[in-house]
């Protein structure tokens, strides 16, 4: 059974992922596992650089097949904000209680048709030196005017789709892998997984040395 370690701590995307890989048959470890390994600055512009830094360093660390995802928030109204900031919107904390007041305060007073918005999430693979791919996810949908479930992290309880009446936060893990940015992004990533299993990649991209 090949290994793959998730770069990240959040235990919220852990749940998302591990639900998904392993499935696929993979033994799923995260940084928990892993407790020297250094944080990565998430410096870049793009959620595809922040992923593919983080998959990087976590191969290069722990010389295992490595997937990380930089996800965020996407507002029309505030002309794409928070993006790449998502998860350090209100500071660097990454405190999703004060993020989602600074969302909802930026929104104040906005009509529902003004309030559009999506999730994105690009996953990004590494395997070995210069073997990498990345992928993407969006849903579209609305931001509420106050929180609605208790599931989910982040902006879930403000992120509201039309079409199931029902936000992030109030989804069951199968219902929002199934329309999620980051499920369906793990959907196209599953096909991917499969064919480098085949081939055998993954089961020999352990870092030698």
């Amino acid at each position: 059974m090949t290994t793959i370690v998730l770069a990240t701590r959040n235990r919220g995307k852990i749940v998302e992922f591990r639900a998904a890989l392993e499935n696929l048959g993979f033994t799923v470890r995260s940084l928990h596992d892993f407790p020297a390994f250094p944080d990565v600055v998430e410096d870049a512009s793009t959620f595809r650089e922040n992923a593919l830094k983080k998959a990087r360093a976590t191969f290069t660390f722990t010389g295992l097949p490595s997937l990380a995802d930089d996800s965020g928030l996407e507002v029309d109204a505030l002309g794409g904000l928070p993006g790449v900031q998502s998860h350090r919107f209100a500071g660097p904390l990454g405190d999703d209680t004060a993020n989602n007041a600074k969302l909802l305060t930026l929104l104040q007073g906005l009509p529902p048709e003004k309030r559009t918005a999506r999730f994105r999430a690009v996953l990004a693979l590494v395997w070995g030196e210069g073997k990498e791919l990345t992928v993407d996810g969006t849903c579209e949908g609305v931001i509420l005017e106050k929180e609605r479930g208790s599931g989910g992290f982040g902006y879930d309880p403000l992120f509201y789709l039309p079409e199931r009446d029902l936000t992030m936060a109030e989804m069951d893990l199968q219902d929002k892998n199934a329309v999620s940015h980051r499920g369906k992004a793990i959907q196209r990533l599953s096909g991917l997984l499969t064919d480098l299993i085949k081939r055998g990649e993954l089961q020999h991209a352990h870092r030698c040395g």
